[in-house]
């Protein structure tokens, strides 16, 4: 009993802290900041049907479900970073729940626990469930239908039965299609290869329940055609189809396509999963070495409850592995599997003392405090970090009623939110053709441009301000000469 508690403490001390970094890490590079700005966009305009990219262009890239939640939470708790970041929390708590729930039914208690220690303190995890992203809700959606489907087969109670229709319809407004690709992957080789799984398939409603998933996914779909034509091909062509089949993809609106070699999601795998990956690499290589642990290891492909495990985790990363364009946090709906996995595995060197109350608890706390070290320094050290929240901050504070904000030709996407929109940018030739004005301009230079300039201004430009990349500094009001 004591162990128990000791480790629901522990996995306590994990969810706590990645409260307190949510609190406490400003904004920083490009997808936080950039999807934070659609939810405020979202709840100030009221605008519930499409996301905004700015509020000119519609953002057709994601479905909504996510920025609905954050600019819920915006709504409730006001535009914070703790409000925007507690949905992905929530979500990622969820999962966990369904964990537990599951690796309880089919395993035991024990690997319940440590399935969820190991789940909560994976590298992407952790980090994901504290980040403004679309991929823990996802993960959800997809560790919720797995979880359903498997326990539908030992408590076919409706619940669990409609729970898969309703993560499917959660999957298709926090994503998209790719849900179907990534639940009905796993499953189709398993009920194949595995008689008893097949349990489910007749236990499940299937007219009632695709209805369901239609009706609480399919009026949004239609909705956002309507308010913005063409959202429908470029989501279904260009998000589900080109961007995976061409790396680089170049009909990317709202960024740069990311292109990789393919089968480098394995790398990510490795990193995603870190540190349990590296471990369970090495321990799955021990055993192929060793003759007998071999054949051991060969003969558990007879267990269904294995099999469903094993093809849940390992078919993200083979999907992937035929794209180029992917980001580590593809990885995320394989980790639930994984870390199930990685509980049964460790039972036996659990069972060791000098294991029991070691390797596994410093493995546990690895990435958490390792991570909220990092963010304690950066909320102490802003320079270091890529946001513009404190630039910003100051430059406003410092602003009379009529003077403007401005970055040089790009406004990076956390200055965009911390400034509530109220920020743009100028090109060189404009700010040098700026008309007398009573109003001064604060503008946002990259630290390299600040002598180029100075020097197109012919004025010395004096920085009030800094952050990681860019100098701020007031260009005084120009005001027109008085007779004479």
């Amino acid at each position: 009993m004591n162990k128990r508690i000791n480790l629901w403490w522990l996995l306590g001390i994990l969810l706590g802290l990645r409260l307190v970094g949510m609190a406490i890490m400003p904004m920083t590079g490009t997808s936080e900041p950039r999807y934070a700005e659609m939810a405020r966009l979202m709840a100030v305009t009221g605008d519930w049907i499409t996301p905004w990219f700015t509020p000119e262009q519609p953002f057709w890239g994601k479905p909504p479900f996510s920025f609905w939640t954050e600019a819920l939470a915006f709504k409730l708790l006001g535009i914070t970073e703790f409000a925007v970041r507690l949905p992905s929390w929530l979500a990622t708590l969820g999962s966990m729940g369904l964990v537990f729930v599951y690796a309880r039914a089919y395993f035991g208690e024990r690997v319940a626990t440590w399935s969820l220690l190991i789940y909560a303190s994976c590298a992407l995890v952790f980090i994901a469930s504290g980040a403004v992203l679309t991929d823990p809700f996802l993960a959800l959606a997809t560790t919720w239908a797995m979880v359903a489907w498997a326990m539908a087969a030992k408590s076919p109670n409706w619940p669990w039965r409609y729970g898969f229709f309703v993560a499917l319809a959660l999957g298709l407004l926090a994503k998209g299609p790719l849900i179907g690709v990534l639940v009905a992957g796993p499953l189709l080789p398993s009920l194949v290869f595995y008689p008893s799984l097949r349990c489910s398939v007749k236990k499940m409603p299937w007219v009632t329940g695709l209805a369901l998933t239609l009706l609480l996914s399919a009026p949004w779909y239609a909705l956002a055609e309507l308010k913005t034509p063409g959202f429908l091909n470029y989501f279904l062509v260009g998000e589900h189809f080109l961007r995976f089949i061409e790396p680089g993809w170049a009909g990317d609106l709202y960024g740069v396509a990311h292109k990789r070699v393919k089968g480098a999601i394995w790398i990510d795998v490795l990193t995603a999963s870190f540190p349990w990956g590296l471990l369970a690499l090495a321990m799955l290589l021990r055993q192929l070495i060793k003759p007998a642990q071999r054949a051991a290891l060969w003969k558990k492909r007879l267990d269904p409850d294995l099999a469903y495990l094993l093809a849940w985790a390992l078919f993200t990363p083979v999907f992937f592995s035929l794209s180029g364009n992917i980001l580590w946090t593809y990885v995320l709906p394989a980790l639930a599997a994984f870390s199930v996995l990685m509980a049964l595995a460790l039972q036996q060197p659990l069972a060791n003392t000098r294991w029991a109350l070691a390797m596994p608890v410093t493995l546990t706390l690895l990435i958490p405090l390792s991570v909220t070290l990092y963010m304690v320094v950066g909320a102490l050290q802003p320079q270091r970090l890529k946001t513009e929240k404190y630039l910003v901050a100051h430059a406003l504070t410092q602003m009379n009623p009529d003077d403007k904000l401005v970055y040089l030709d790009k406004v990076p996407f956390s200055a965009t939110f911390y400034a509530h929109g109220q920020v743009s940018a100028i090109s060189l030739n404009a700010l040098a053709q700026v008309p007398n004005s009573a109003a001064a301009l604060y503008v946002g230079l990259p630290k390299k441009d600040l002598q180029r300039v100075a020097a197109a201004l012919n004025t010395p430009l004096q920085p009030c301000f800094e952050s990681r990349e860019h100098v701020l500094v007031v260009i005084p009001p120009k005001l027109p000469l008085l007779p004479q």
